[in-house]
């Protein structure tokens, strides 16, 4: 029962994947937020944006050992002890976003040892008494929507919903002010890594976007973490800059959201990059569809066959000779994706 001295109920939200994932969870967490206090149960990766999503009073991090890939081992004490840890939250309910291939009842499961009285979640499965309200995928939940939709759908479910003045887009606060270094002269970024290989467009096709930005006057800027600088040092060569390695999440947000658009695969800077309102060209592999998980909300080109053999089929190592999805991707194709989604952005501003 929610404290009678407390005037707005203390609701938890999961969402126990990557970085992504917890970014496009963004309109659900500002709807829940309009009604609740939010606590953010979150991954390791996830934790990395938390704090820049509006609502969020507060985010445990936790590396879950069924969502999270690659899976840590189960423990028995440490499930225990975030059983623990949220009981003395004195949660009143919870709200449990998942993807179309993840359950929530183990999570549901562990909340209702820690006294969690009231849950909402989408389940294949049948719940039992694991969760108050169930959704069920394909019937009435749609499958084939976009991601922030879909949670947003769960959050409804549960009785949240945004406010008239809240667009649904995705937001990210608090990178306005963060310290670097921008170009002078017009850029774009370029993100040549990936979450999964199976997402990734050849380096060598990255290198000659960067040349061609570079021959067009605009700068090419290559960005992506401390395990990637050998990559975007290839990438950025003698044409780019290469800040690989040198930025965390909000200098990332600030880069991005002063460039004219981000060339980028399916992974956590494209939402970013929608998140801050910067258009993306999409190097779209369909190992997931691209209805659920292309940049939304913003002006966008998605590139690579979405046809594919690989479409569909959730793998993180592309088993197809060649990668054909991504690799007959060109430099020119991408150039004339830059060129729409400038134009389109004019048109949307103007």
């Amino acid at each position: 029962m929610r404290s009678r001295h407390r005037s707005r109920p203390r609701v938890l939200v999961a969402r126990l994947d990557s970085l992504g994932d917890v970014l496009v969870t963004g309109p659900a967490i500002r709807a829940i937020a309009a009604h609740a206090d939010v606590t953010l149960l979150c991954s390791g990766q996830g934790a990395r944006v938390a704090p820049l999503l509006p609502g969020v009073s507060r985010f445990i991090a936790w590396d879950c050992p069924w969502i999270t890939s690659p899976s840590p081992a189960l423990d028995p004490a440490e499930i225990q002890q975030m059983v623990d840890d949220i009981g003395a939250l004195n949660i009143d309910e919870a709200v449990v976003l998942t993807s179309f291939h993840q359950s929530p009842l183990p999570l549901a499961l562990m909340l209702r040892m820690a006294g969690v009285s009231r849950i909402t979640g989408a389940s294949v499965d049948h719940a039992g008494a694991l969760l108050d309200n169930r959704l069920r995928p394909g019937e009435t939940l749609p499958e084939d929507v976009p991601e922030p939709e879909r949670a947003l759908a769960i959050a409804s479910a549960a009785g949240f919903t945004l406010p008239a003045d809240d667009d649904g887009r995705l937001q990210v606060q608090g990178w306005e002010g963060a310290d670097v270094d921008l170009p002078a002269r017009p850029y774009a970024v370029l993100h040549p890594g990936a979450s999964a290989p199976a997402r990734t467009w050849p380096a060598t096709r990255f290198r000659d976007t960067a040349v061609r930005l570079a021959e067009q006057g605009i700068v090419p800027v290559v960005t992506g973490s401390a395990h990637e600088r050998a990559l975007t040092a290839q990438v950025a060569g003698n044409h780019g800059v290469d800040l690989g390695g040198a930025l965390d999440i909000k200098q990332l947000a600030h880069v991005i959201a002063g460039a004219r658009a981000i060339v980028v695969a399916n992974t956590g800077p494209a939402h970013l990059a929608a998140a801050v309102g910067t258009p993306v060209v999409s190097l779209f592999a369909p190992v997931v569809p691209s209805v659920r998980w292309a940049p939304y909300g913003v002006p966008h080109v998605l590139l690579g066959d979405q046809h594919a053999p690989c479409a569909g089929s959730r793998w993180r190592e592309c088993a197809i000779p060649g990668h054909p999805c991504l690799s007959d991707v060109t430099a020119d194709d991408v150039w004339e994706a830059l060129e729409s989604v400038w134009e389109t952005r004019k048109e949307t501003l103007a």
